[in-house]
């Protein structure tokens, strides 16, 4: 059973029976369809069932030629809105079945961000078409969380704020620089590193280390689309998955300046979430390619 299946209010499913009926009206009554062939006889058929608002189940497997449905696995799905980065991605096919994970690098985060790719049919489709080649395009992320916590927020100065918004975009352009072999921009970034070390060290004497991080985007355990965050709310809505009734929160967070939204269920989310609090998480990282 999909352990993210609690993220989108299906957190009571306890058996095999219950999981298969669920994954019954996906297939009898889906609410999106998309077919791409394999060969004159199969076809890879993708199934969608919404729950929700944006929250659903995806059933893939494959169709025969007298449309008989074969399902191989599912995944829970949330649909985020936006766009969260523009960027080159590479998208590579699972071994072991027809998924496909992304890859991108956003110069905000500075570490390469690996991703359940959500529109991989329609990504296997464009490739038929022979229409894509050095994807540079925009992603839109989305999170789901099992559990998570709310945080005040830190009190910033109008000064604070604007000398933050500055290093960062110095950092920025620091970090393009050196990924182009700038050899000044890496030892910079070198040096910089070491102030920041020495800085944290010293407030971490008096302060608490959620004051002192105010926002951050870490891979989490063995597993490459799993990442620990926290990030400022900005919007927060309040849902129900129609079939169990549980209350789920979409959080639309400002993680190191990426902007998207995350889905957890309203009873594992210890405090108030409200705008310009913080919400702190683990999340498996899921994105839709714009085509």
């Amino acid at each position: 059973m999909h352990q993210y299946l609690k993220a989108i209010g299906f957190g009571n499913l306890s058996t095999k029976r219950e999981l298969k009926e669920i994954l019954n009206q996906v297939e009898n009554n889906y609410t999106h369809q998309t077919v791409i062939s394999y060969n004159e006889s199969i076809d890879f058929c993708e199934l969608q069932k919404d729950f929700g608002q944006g929250i659903g189940i995806a059933l893939y497997g494959e169709m025969d030629e007298k449309e008989k449905f074969d399902a191989d696995y599912y995944i829970p799905y949330f649909k985020g809105n936006g766009v969260t980065t523009f960027s080159e991605v590479t998208v590579e096919k699972r071994i072991d079945r027809e998924q496909y994970v992304g890859i991108c690098e956003d110069p905000k985060v500075g570490i390469s961000l690996i991703f359940c790719v959500k529109n991989g049919v329609e990504y296997k489709k464009e490739c038929q078409f022979g229409t894509i080649s050095g994807l540079n395009t925009s992603v839109t992320f989305s999170g789901l969380a099992l559990s998570g916590k709310i945080l005040f927020p830190v009190k910033k100065s109008p000064q604070q704020i604007e000398s933050v918004s500055e290093a960062s975009d110095n950092r920025r352009n620091l970090l393009s620089a050196a990924r182009n072999g700038d050899q000044t921009a890496i030892e910079t970034l070198t040096l910089d590193d070491i102030d920041i070390y020495s800085q944290v060290s010293r407030r971490l004497l008096h302060e608490d280390v959620f004051t002192i991080v105010d926002t951050y985007f870490m891979p989490y355990g063995v597993e490459c689309d799993i990442y620990s965050i926290m990030g400022e709310i900005l919007d927060v809505i309040e849902i129900e998955n129609q079939v169990t009734k549980e209350k789920i929160y979409q959080l639309r967070l400002d993680v190191n300046e990426l902007q998207f939204d995350v889905c957890v269920p309203k009873s594992e989310v210890l405090g108030e979430p409200g705008i310009g609090r913080r919400f702190k998480g683990t999340i498996w990282l899921q994105g839709e390619i714009n085509f």
